[in-house]
């Protein structure tokens, strides 16, 4: 491929390829931001060590997610989240494969669907989503 950048002087454009790129993208970080209001730390502790730990381990026994993490902000300011509750995934379901697994997860559940969204309503008395965010690990090539 040839440019020019000063007028009458070719110049030569050298496209690298994409393995020549110094990263490679990983695994999907899905990290949740959680502030948890005061006096109810024990109360959310003990639903993330039940409910959400029993949906994360039924996802992983599917191959939907890699592993998870709560990570606690130990210096936590105002305003910021108390705990970081990270899922951590291969690749991004397709829409119909979020169906697919939508519709599995809520037989496993064993409970409708409207009942599921009334626990999470009641789940923010004590708790607030602040953020929620999709990163991807990048890997040094070498």
């Amino acid at each position: 491929m040839s440019a020019v950048i000063n007028p009458g002087v070719p110049v030569r454009i050298i496209i690298r390829p994409a393995q020549e790129w110094p990263m490679v993208g990983g695994d999907y970080w899905e990290v949740s931001g959680i502030h948890i209001e005061d006096g109810a730390g024990l109360k959310y502790s003990n639903w993330l060590a039940s409910e959400w730990r029993k949906n994360l381990e039924f996802a992983k026994s599917q191959g939907w997610i890699k592993g998870y993490k709560v990570l606690s902000n130990v210096y936590a300011r105002h305003g910021e989240a108390n705990l970081y509750l990270i899922r951590i995934m291969e690749g991004i379901p397709t829409g119909a494969e979020s169906e697919k697994r939508g519709m599995e997860w809520v037989e496993f559940m064993k409970k409708s669907v409207s009942k599921m969204q009334e626990e999470s309503g009641n789940r923010a008395e004590y708790r607030e989503v602040l953020s929620s965010s999709l990163l991807q690990e990048m890997h040094f090539r070498d």
